[in-house]
């Protein structure tokens, strides 16, 4: 891509993520909490390179509103923000004692068969960045299920059953299985041209990614409410992430 597409792209980014309308990102809104799909690119806290971010949103409806976990930037997807202090320490104690269940849905470069796989390797966090580090690194664990192959991806699910930064990106690339267009984990992006047969690309023109984020969408998340009901709910794809399985699924 030339330099002024891609500044071009960030721009209209930038124009639709200042579009984003709070209410039409919640999912669920109670007495305790509001649970929202966050669409790819938008910070999940305040940004020093962002006017528009989850928090700021959610606190244009309400003052009191605090997020209660974070979500990387490009990844899209569930978050739960609580709507007094209560609410948010009694979600902080549910993370705590690991009594929230979070699934993850990830599309990776290359073929992989997982059933039921642990990966538990330790995982040192520096530089914002995680590693697997069996000196220094804290005790962490994910369970990984491919849910669909393709011909040169894989669709998997991930229960990160500990809550380490950026756990999944690097168990997955410790076993050899990056996450699309996750570079910072040595993920490279996929194009059409490696799975359609007489692919035809114009010569003045570069190929674009099929999707220019990592792919990485949190899709369901479970706990018990403070009445005591369990909520459980699941977020869609957004139209990026829909539109790569699409294409996946198209020339299988």
């Amino acid at each position: 891509m030339n330099v002024w597409s891609n500044q071009q792209m960030k721009r209209n980014t930038h124009k639709s993520l200042k579009q984003i309308n709070f209410e039409e990102l919640l999912l669920h809104k109670d007495d305790d909490f509001c649970i929202v799909n966050k669409p790819p690119h938008l910070s999940s806290l305040e940004d020093r390179n962002d006017a528009t971010n989850l928090l700021k949103l959610a606190r244009g409806e309400n003052i009191e509103a605090q997020v209660c976990h974070r979500l990387d930037k490009e990844t899209s997807g569930l978050i739960v923000i609580a709507n007094h202090a209560d609410a948010y320490k009694y979600f902080a104690a549910l993370l705590q004692n690991r009594e929230v269940k979070k699934v993850y849905h990830a599309v990776l470069n290359g073929l992989h068969k997982f059933r039921s796989f642990e990966a538990d390797e330790p995982l040192y966090s520096t530089n914002n960045k995680s590693r697997v580090d069996f000196r220094s690194g804290k005790p962490s664990l994910t369970l990984i299920e491919t849910l669909e192959l393709f011909k040169k991806h894989t669709l998997v699910k991930c229960f990160p059953v500990t809550g380490r930064m950026h756990q999944i990106r690097a168990h997955l690339a410790h076993h050899n299985s990056t996450i699309i267009h996750d570079k910072d984990y040595g993920g490279v992006p996929a194009y059409l041209s490696e799975i359609k047969r007489n692919f035809n690309q114009k010569k003045w023109e570069e190929e674009r990614p099929m999707i220019e984020r990592v792919a990485l969408h949190s899709s369901s998340i479970t706990f018990k409410q403070m009445d005591g009901s369990i909520l459980e709910m699941e977020a869609p794809y957004p139209k990026d992430f829909t539109v790569l399985l699409k294409q996946l699924r198209k020339f299988n």
